[in-house]
């Protein structure tokens, strides 16, 4: 039996070399910052069955620390065989390390002929004196017995993690959440599902929430729909509109008790042109139904008057929650195209005026949107933002999802860790979300640097 200790940026397959696999025993980290750490374990080749053990926690951080046994899932596509670079782990199917299920200190291990892993996660939550502190990984036979340990210092320095600059939003789907657990959309079990992912989501960094003020119309076939999922309750009356803001107000309060900062108010028009409306219910005669979808045109005169009916009443209960207006950021249409120009900027025409006071941010990724001035904070992808660095766009966000597959970085299942975790320097070095950007020195140089670095 042996047990090792790997850099949390390891990915440990099942059929790798363990004893190949290089060796980590010190780290360090600040006061309220958060460390974690790989750990291997495997028995001989000769083993002829399962062995089984217990896991024992020695560090005076005990208490601190959080395990978890690392939970290989199948997986049929890992990348896009035919749009990969050759930063890939591996491309085929196979079991991928992914699910993280926690343990707990003596709980009882399995491990075969190949070799298991754990997630070692050490939270001191800033109550901790600086200093080195030893952590011991021991496997224990069942009588108590040690079969091996592997010990790890962390270093913990006397300064504070400031709080973070950045907006970081990973859209939350409350409709996939519906439809996966078989729940009602917002019934008590959901919104206890919806609380128990946004707290998870807070803990993990993200400080802005997706909110489904009607269903968002993102990533929906043309003609087809979500689960409604519509936090703001409608009432049409012949061309008039009330809107009934409870389950909203209790979002609301849900988001500020478990530390959400900012809101990003889902988008006013379908994605991919602007062309058409969200799907809106409402109750009409007494009857619920859809009043709005893929058959509204997006310029007709009936979207158009809803918009000015329920922007202003929006704002107004927002502003209400004190001044929670001023926390949100909305979105016209998702990833237009330049085929898409004439048909965005109407669509952006209706809320223009509505939206005048606050932000509006949209992901695309032609540059020619911001030049004409439709766009004031384009959201370019990772790998369309060189003409905006290369034309000094301020304030930049960027973002990335499953088209983003060569030459940058980005979290799919089989790319290393690395490749995950390099967008934090990234962001640093082309200052994206800060104000300073274009205050760096030598910033004139940085379209050229971009292309060189290939970054």
């Amino acid at each position: 039996m042996s047990v090792k200790i790997f850099s949390s940026l390891e990915k440990c397959f099942l059929d790798e070399n363990f004893y190949g696999k290089k060796e980590y025993a010190r780290g360090s980290c600040l006061l309220n910052e958060r460390f974690r750490f790989t750990v291997g374990y495997a028995v001989g080749e000769k083993c002829q069955n399962n062995q089984y053990f217990n896991l024992s926690i020695r560090s005076p951080l005990k208490e601190y620390i959080n395990i978890y046994n690392i939970e290989h899932v199948p997986v049929h596509m890992p990348c896009y065989l035919n749009n990969k670079d050759e930063n890939y782990l591996r491309t085929s199917p196979g079991l991928y390390p992914d699910l993280l299920l926690p343990i707990f200190d003596g709980e009882k291990l399995v491990v075969s002929a190949n070799y298991e892993s754990l997630y070692v996660e050490i939270d001191t939550k800033g109550e901790v004196e600086h200093g080195e502190y030893p952590i011991e990984i021991c496997l224990l036979n069942e009588d108590g017995t040690v079969w091996d340990t592997a010990v790890f210092t962390l270093e913990i320095i006397d300064a504070m993690l400031p709080e973070q600059e950045l907006i970081n939003t990973q859209w939350l789907h409350c409709d996939c959440l519906s439809e996966y657990y078989k729940t009602e959309s917002f019934d008590e079990r959901h919104w206890k599902i919806i609380e128990n992912y946004i707290g998870t989501a807070v803990k993990r960094g993200i400080n802005m929430i997706l909110t489904p003020i009607f269903t968002p119309p993102i990533d929906t076939a043309v003609g087809g729909e979500r689960k409604t999922t519509q936090l703001v309750g409608v009432t049409a009356d012949n061309g008039k509109y009330d809107f009934d803001f409870t389950l909203l107000e209790r979002w609301v309060e849900l988001c500020d008790r478990l530390g959400v900062k900012y809101f990003e108010i889902s988008h006013f028009f379908t994605q991919w042109g602007a062309a058409h409306a969200p799907k809106i219910m409402a109750n009409v005669n007494g009857e619920y139904k859809k009043i709005f979808g893929w058959e509204t045109d997006a310029r007709g005169k009936e979207y158009k008057e809803f918009l000015e009916a329920f922007i202003p009443k929006f704002l107004a209960f927002m502003k209400s929650k004190n001044n929670a207006d001023k926390r949100c950021w909305f979105h016209v249409s998702d990833e237009p195209k330049m085929k898409d120009m004439e048909q965005y900027k109407a669509s952006y025409g209706i809320v223009k005026d509505l939206l005048k006071d606050y932000a509006v941010i949209d992901a695309l990724s032609d540059y020619e949107f911001y030049k004409e001035g439709i766009v004031k904070r384009p959201i370019p992808s990772t790998d369309r933002i060189e003409d905006f660095l290369i034309n000094n766009v301020p304030n930049l966000w960027i973002y990335y999802c499953c088209v983003q597959t060569k030459k940058v970085s980005n979290r799919f299942i089989s790319m290393p860790f690395a490749r995950n975790r390099i967008i934090g320097f990234q962001m640093y070095k082309f200052d994206i979300m800060r104000n300073a950007l274009r205050q760096r020195k030598g910033f004139g140089n940085i379209g050229r640097r971009y292309k060189s670095d290939n970054l």
